[in-house]
């Protein structure tokens, strides 16, 4: 609800620091031991973003660190083993993987081409039973060679563990710095790993509840420019805004899986509502009538239900409705209280914050409510969103003995939390693959 929303995004104070994301603790017994040579190059060439030797290491290195940031992988230490020659690409000798206890082997190559760009092939091997689990090349520009390593390790973490990509994707949020008693609060995208980073927002106003349109090419979020919270819709490419509507009391926005629609909370006369209105801030329509606080609406996949938190029941609660309104039903019944509800990208699971004697935890559950999992212990995590292979939720947590507010990460099926890397406080993730 709004409520939450503000608390999480509005109501805490943090002064400027640099978040240092420590790798999770992976299970040896369940965890995949990987091997991660550097990658080979027939002839080293020099580019704009140096000598293909070079960039070879410095992809190595990126696909080495996101793997390891998951409880799935352990990265094997292979600093004394040689380097695989460039023919041993398509070719490995197993037996040299097996000494390090490696079960998978990633190889690959970079090779600059005549028009300029470089040509990356990355190739994932099954160590014990010999045989090629996944294979990948791409065409980018040398400027695009971290890019091209996080697909890398997108090629290893799907073939390993039969999950859809990780890496390749990108985190908006809303960074907060300077002082407790006047905190700057901006909208801010990031790949995964923290690099790329720019500021959407000037932090002029307040701005919060970032989230992404499909594609990754625009955002919307709601800005309290002139006092009253409304909703902003900003083209990333161009930076060109659009209020979608002015003069009213509008936020939690969410985009219909198609981009042409979102959902929205607008308040009325005091009645907050959920609404759907077209991406251009035409059309408007009413699709909740409760006196109730009706609010953080998000679409399913498929686009033909919505989640929503209300208040409607007497306690804030979770609930489903079809696209067009009908069919609305509560799904949470479990202790305490539900917000911030999020759905997964296979359609399969919704995340939420649980508030529970005191503490906020992130849980999920099935899309009718059952089966429901705490993966959080608090004391106050919230606003979880789903990474785009729909096995890890980011969260915000705040530390109470610091005051700070930090990004999280968990796997769901193994829970072990461990901080994003954000260059100052972070709140409010949201998280999407990016357009291949």
């Amino acid at each position: 609800m709004l409520r939450l929303s503000l608390l999480a995004g509005a109501a805490l104070a943090s002064t400027a620091q640099t978040q240092i994301a420590s790798p999770p603790n992976p299970d040896s017994a369940t965890a995949t031991v990987i091997a991660v040579p550097v990658l080979a190059t027939s002839k080293n060439v020099e580019t704009p973003s140096g000598t293909t030797w070079a960039v070879a290491n410095q992809m190595t290195d990126v696909i080495s660190d996101d793997l390891r940031s998951t409880t799935r992988f352990i990265v094997a230490d292979v600093k004394n083993l040689r380097i695989p020659s460039y023919p041993e690409v398509t070719a490995p000798t197993y037996s040299e993987w097996t000494g390090v206890g490696a079960k998978a082997l990633l190889t690959g190559f970079v090779e600059a081409r005549p028009d300029g760009r470089l040509m990356i092939g990355c190739y994932v091997y099954d160590v014990r039973q010999q045989h090629e689990l996944a294979r990948a090349g791409f065409l980018v520009a040398p400027a695009d060679w971290r890019r091209a390593a996080h697909k890398c390790a997108d090629v290893a973490y799907s073939g390993v563990t039969g999950n859809g990509a990780m890496f390749d994707s990108r985190v908006a949020f809303v960074a907060q710095s300077g002082p407790a008693t006047a905190p700057v609060k901006r909208i801010a995208v990031m790949d995964l790993d923290g690099t790329n980073l720019t500021y959407v927002t000037t932090g002029n106003t307040l701005a919060i509840t970032p989230r992404w349109s499909p594609r990754t090419r625009r955002l919307a979020y709601t800005s309290f420019e002139g006092g009253e919270p409304h909703v902003v819709v900003v083209d990333l490419a161009s930076d060109k805004e659009q209020s979608l509507l002015p003069g009213g009391t509008s936020f939690a926005p969410a985009f219909a899986p198609d981009g042409q629609s979102l959902v929205l909370s607008v308040a009325v006369n005091g009645n907050t509502d959920i609404y759907a209105v077209n991406a251009d801030g035409s059309g408007l329509r009413r699709l909740t009538t409760s006196p109730a606080i009706d609010t953080e609406a998000e679409f399913s996949p498929d686009g033909k239900q919505i989640v929503f938190s209300s208040d409607r029941s007497g306690s804030q609660q979770l609930y489903v409705m079809n696209a067009d309104g009908t069919g609305q039903r509560r799904i949470s019944f479990g202790p305490g209280e539900y917000g911030a509800p999020a759905w997964s990208e296979d359609g399969k699971r919704i995340a939420f914050t649980n508030i529970n004697g005191g503490s906020m935890r992130i849980g999920t559950m099935n899309v009718d409510g059952t089966d429901q999992d705490i993966l959080t212990s608090g004391p106050y995590d919230s606003q979880p969103t789903w990474g785009p292979s729909s096995d890890h939720v980011m969260f915000e947590r705040k530390n109470f003995a610091t005051g700070h507010t930090s990004l999280f990460i968990t796997a769901v099926d193994r829970p072990d939390p461990h901080p994003v890397a954000t260059p100052q406080d972070g709140s409010d993730p949201s998280w999407i693959g990016r357009e291949q």
